[in-house]
């Protein structure tokens, strides 16, 4: 169906190179957006790989080096730093952005199923598509989706907590061990179940206050002494019925 067991998908910016080769031919300029802990990092990279999720798993070292860089740190209003180079460490990144779609190689394509998906990557969430393996129970499916950084296309990503707004990509590929992936997933109101118990004790309360009556309608009494009247309290049996002592 799709070719989506590395990503099938990476932003190209062939830079004066020529048409891009795939897997094991000429070096390409891929430009690249990773969201790391506390950065926003745009830049390029030289590789022989298509795809981005193929750049990230297929890294040799524990980082890789983009040009042309620029920092942007989140959730602020800080000036951006541009650096001809940066070092980038991959258990910081928590996922990358490919902007643009790449064609697939079709003698690597490999069929899966696509599932609507909540990725939660704090402090960023991704709403899209992931791809499984078919003819599987999606529990069984979850259980086989494995590698370092897992592709979802059609995605959107935001933060609400350090207020990045909604963005689309054709493709984010999302820090594996950094995740929690919910599918399929929907949204609830977590003060729901609190807010009908507040609105239940509030009637309660508003019923105590009409008429001295509590909310079943019981009337209450106040007892005797300062405020008490001149009301005599009446016996708890009436004097035909007193016991005997």
């Amino acid at each position: 169906m799709d070719d989506f067991a590395g990503g099938g998908y990476g932003s190209i910016d062939f830079g004066g190179l020529g048409p891009m080769r795939g897997i094991g031919g000429e070096e390409q300029r891929i430009t690249v957006t990773l969201v790391t802990d506390a950065y926003i990092v745009r830049g390029t990279i030289i590789t022989r790989q298509r795809r981005v999720t193929d750049i990230l798993n297929q890294a040799e070292q524990e980082f890789i080096v983009i040009s042309d860089a620029v920092l942007d740190e989140f959730g602020t209003r800080s000036l951006a730093v541009k650096s001809d180079y940066a070092q980038v460490n991959l258990a910081a990144v928590l996922f990358a952005v490919a902007d643009a779609p790449v064609d697939p190689v079709p003698e690597l394509r490999t069929p899966k199923i696509p599932e609507q998906a909540l990725i939660s990557i704090p402090p960023f969430k991704i709403v899209g598509r992931i791809h499984l393996m078919p003819e599987r129970e999606l529990r069984d499916a979850l259980l086989e989706l494995t590698g370092r950084f897992i592709p979802v296309t059609d995605a959107v990503y935001w933060s609400e907590t350090v207020g990045e707004a909604r963005k689309s990509a054709h493709l984010v590929a999302f820090n594996h061990s950094r995740a929690q992936i919910l599918a399929p997933h929907r949204e609830v109101d977590p003060w729901e179940g609190l807010q009908r118990g507040a609105a239940a004790e509030a009637a309660r309360e508003g019923a105590r206050g009409e008429g001295g009556r509590d909310a079943r309608g019981v009337e209450e009494t106040g007892g005797g002494g300062a405020g008490g009247g001149d009301h005599e309290a009446e016996p708890p049996w009436p004097e035909t019925d007193r016991p005997q002592t």
